[in-house]
Order: structure tokens, then C-alpha cells, then sequence
């Protein structure tokens, strides 16, 4: 049995960063029209973005997918997978590199903006359809908003992958999947 990971905003709300849900805001500036078109503010929601995840931490969620060497796709710009010590792919990337920040509005997969090509969809898509049957493809913290969290599921499904759905509390939840996933077998 594999297990392969697909997290989003959820799995971060409980590292105190806020979710696109709850920043609608942010979100409808978040489009490579926006940026092209109005610099000086695109640059100013990045570094409200960037100050938001400063200082983040990884939650145990995250630390549990690294400890069990869980493979992650993530649709998160916040990096802390990686601080976790996983090697997650990033669907919209990441977010710019201090000196960067003046020329954000210029930058593509820094992340990748609505309207922007998504050069890791293909792996990800890659990734689930190596699922077998009796494999487990973990969602975490991922709502039915986006086309990419619709067809990966829809993916493992067909694959045979059994869908382990954890949407509330994954600070706490997702280690007990773990345990009790690779326990059992």
C-alpha cells in the first residue's frame, strides 16, 4: 500500500495562516491581468501574503507527512512542508524571494496566478495515476473550489485509490490516519 498526499489550505489554518476562503480580498488580485496592470498594488498583496506566512511554523500535520515520508502534492504557497522536511511538489509554487518582492508583478510561478500556465499540474496529475488499488491518496484540507482538486480525486478514484478525506483538525487528524493506516498493514 502508498500513500500519497494532497493538501491545501487546511492543513496551514492551524499554523495561523489565513485561507483564500477567508480573504476573498486577496484572492480576486490574485489574477496575471491584476498584476500586469496594476504593479505597485499586486506587489503590496504579495507582501501582505509573505508577512502573513512570516514566522509560520509547520503544525503536526505537516511533520507527520515528513516523518512517514509521505509523497505531498500541495496546492500551498507557504512553504512549510518543506520547513516539515518533506519534498512536496507545489502546484502554484511559491512566493518571492525578499529581493524580489519590487518586481512580484513580473514573476511567474511566484505563484502561479489565476490566468497563469501551472507547470507542475502535469506531474501531480503523473503522480496520482502511479496510484494502484488498495493505495490511499490523503486529502487534506483541499475544498472542491478548484478544477485540480476536482480531477486528482477523480484520478485516484479511478486508479482504485481509496479517498481518506481529512477536513477539520488536520493538526491532530492526520498523524492518527497515519498511525493507524501503517499499523494496520
Amino acid at each position: 500500500m502508498k500513500i500519497l498526499a494532497f493538501t491545501g489550505a487546511g492543513i496551514s489554518k492551524q499554523s495561523n495562516i489565513p485561507t483564500f476562503m477567508e480573504r476573498p480580498d486577496v484572492r480576486e488580485k490574485l489574477f496575471r491581468s491584476y498584476a500586469n496592470t496594476h504593479h505597485e498594488e499586486y506587489n503590496e498583496v504579495i507582501k501582505q501574503l509573505k508577512a502573513n506566512m512570516n514566522g509560520a511554523k509547520p503544525n503536526d500535520a505537516h511533520i507527520a507527512l515528513a516523518e512517514y515520508h509521505v509523497p505531498i502534492i500541495t496546492m500551498n504557497i507557504d512553504g512549510l512542508h518543506k520547513l516539515a522536511g518533506s519534498d512536496a511538489l507545489e502546484l502554484h509554487g511559491g512566493l518571492p524571494e525578499d529581493d524580489e518582492m519590487d518586481i512580484a508583478y513580473s514573476l511567474y510561478n511566484k505563484p502561479v496566478l489565476y490566468g497563469d500556465p501551472a507547470p507542475n499540474y502535469q506531474k501531480a496529475y503523473e503522480m496520482v495515476y502511479k496510484l494502484q488499488p488498495g493505495d490511499i491518496f490523503l486529502v487534506v484540507g483541499c475544498s472542491f473550489h478548484t478544477g485540480i482538486s476536482v480531477d486528482l480525486r477523480e484520478v485516484a478514484k479511478a486508479r482504485g485509490a481509496r479517498i481518506i478525506e481529512i477536513q477539520e483538525d488536520a493538526a491532530h487528524n492526520v498523524r492518527k490516519v497515519l498511525e493507524e493506516l501503517l499499523n494496520n498493514n
